[in-house]
């Protein structure tokens, strides 16, 4: 680490302390993430880190979410988790054919911290460091109008970007169909620069052996090109943490 980094992570905690929170119990690999998302400016890093720990309090009061709290969703059998790609990255993959937008947006709230947080723990070996990063597949094969939930898809995204940032190392949208392109276009329009970036469409043979190569074929599901099995993401049990 830098000095400059030192300073901007030092600056950092006591802007924090300063919005009457604490760092306490987070090292610097999680503050970096949040001053990276926030261009190294330590005040509004500060602002966004103590925005995240009033949301995580009031959304995650027991620091997750169980499996009971959102059964319509895991029902759908539509979220797979497959292990680790070749940079150590956890692989989830949505498959939009099975998703249907929801009545109850509490529960699918919940559902995609849910999701986002059993992915993210599924990379700790023992023990978080704070930087780990996810792949994620959103494979939209076979949708129909009845799949598009373009609110849905907004939800979450936002929450990557304001609660998750620096969570998402590349997201791969996979047969996408041209009814889907407009819906495309407008859910862009509410996501950062920085998270667009990590984003390919993959449209051809080109696209999809870089993709594959990147993801490795050892935890890639047979359907896309590589070797193993889907696994849907209730059928995934992490060991408990260090303490």
């Amino acid at each position: 680490m830098d000095g400059n980094q030192e300073i901007a992570l030092t600056q950092m905690r006591k802007s924090v302390e300063k919005l009457g929170s604490s760092t306490g119990k987070y090292g610097d690999p999680t503050l970096m993430r949040f001053l990276i998302a926030r261009s190294m400016d330590s005040d509004k890093a500060a602002k966004m880190f103590v925005q995240w720990q009033k949301w995580r309090a009031s959304l995650v009061p027991n620091g997750f979410i169980a499996d009971f709290e959102v059964p319509d969703e895991l029902d759908a059998k539509k979220i797979y988790l497959q292990g680790l790609s070749k940079n150590g990255c956890p692989l989830l993959i949505v498959k939009a054919s099975k998703h249907f937008p929801s009545k109850d947006q509490p529960q699918f709230k919940k559902f995609v911290v849910h999701l986002l947080d059993k992915t993210i723990a599924s990379s700790f070996k023992g023990r978080e460091i704070g930087n780990e990063k996810l792949i994620g597949i959103l494979d939209l094969q076979n949708i129909t109008y009845k799949n598009i939930d373009a609110r849905g898809l907004i939800t979450g995204f936002q929450f990557l970007q304001a609660y998750y940032p620096e969570r998402l190392a590349k997201c791969y949208i996979l047969h996408m169909p041209w009814f889907f392109v407009s819906v495309w276009r407008m859910v862009s329009r509410f996501l950062e620069k920085a998270t667009l970036e990590k984003i390919v469409i993959v449209t051809n043979d080109d696209e999809r052996s870089s993709f594959i190569q990147e993801v490795g074929d050892e935890v890639l599901p047979e359907v896309y090109g590589g070797r193993s099995k889907l696994v849907p993401i209730q059928d995934v049990v992490l060991d408990p943490l260090e303490g």
